[in-house]
């Protein structure tokens, strides 16, 4: 009970900036979250179907795969659909390519969209908790200098205690955002990663097949 009443005190005494603090740390906690479960889920769907559709290209069973990717939301899909397509119009291996490219700039919005914000939330945090901190001591600058002098030193004090808890508290909200920002990005570039080594993959496999070599 002690410590809830010490949250509470200490979100009380920052003043108003407190609550635009805790909006834009909620705002981002709900995007961290939305965006950490599509990129996992993405993670482990684009891997499903990269085994599933694999044999099929081995043994050049191109429409087996074009029906099965079509079926197929995840990010991988698109990919290689544009490849397979490709490939029943063109044989040189840079028109394949640069058709991979073109899908993969088509799915990069998806896997990277709303995770800038966190970046922006942490400042904006940070920049409020520090506007509340020095409007709290222009008020209380200004309540001072109406006071009794031998109570100036202690009003002051408290007063640029009160007034610090905007800056401490948007450094809490800011922090977390930032590290959360750092793992998401962390983790985008790993399934982008894996989506370009798919690609070569699938281009190694096809130009193998064409060329009437055996895949390994």
């Amino acid at each position: 009970m002690g410590i809830y009443s010490s949250i509470v005190s200490f979100f009380q005494d920052g003043g108003l900036f407190m609550y635009p603090i805790v909006a834009i740390f909620a705002l981002g906690v709900a995007i961290a979250i939305e965006r950490y479960v599509y990129l996992t889920t993405a993670s482990v769907t684009n891997k499903a179907l990269w085994k599933k559709v694999t044999p099929f290209l081995k043994t050049g069973k191109f429409k087996e795969a074009v029906a099965m990717t079509s079926k197929s939301k995840a990010a991988i899909a698109t990919i290689l659909s544009y490849g397979l397509h490709r490939v029943r119009t063109a044989q040189r291996r840079d028109d394949i390519e640069k058709a991979m490219e073109e899908s993969l700039m088509e799915v990069m919005p998806n896997l990277e969209k709303r995770t800038h914000y966190l970046a922006t939330f942490a400042n904006i945090a940070t920049l409020l908790g520090l506007l509340g901190t020095i409007i709290g001591l222009i008020r209380a600058f200004t309540a001072v200098s109406a006071a009794n002098p031998a109570e100036k030193a202690d009003l002051l004090s408290a007063s640029i205690s009160v007034a610090m808890n905007t800056t401490a508290f948007g450094l809490m909200a800011a922090i977390p955002l930032l590290l959360i920002h750092t793992v998401l990005q962390t983790k985008t570039t790993e399934v982008v990663d894996s989506l370009e080594m798919a690609s070569v993959k699938f281009l190694n496999t096809v130009m193998e097949h064409s060329s009437g070599k055996k895949p390994a």
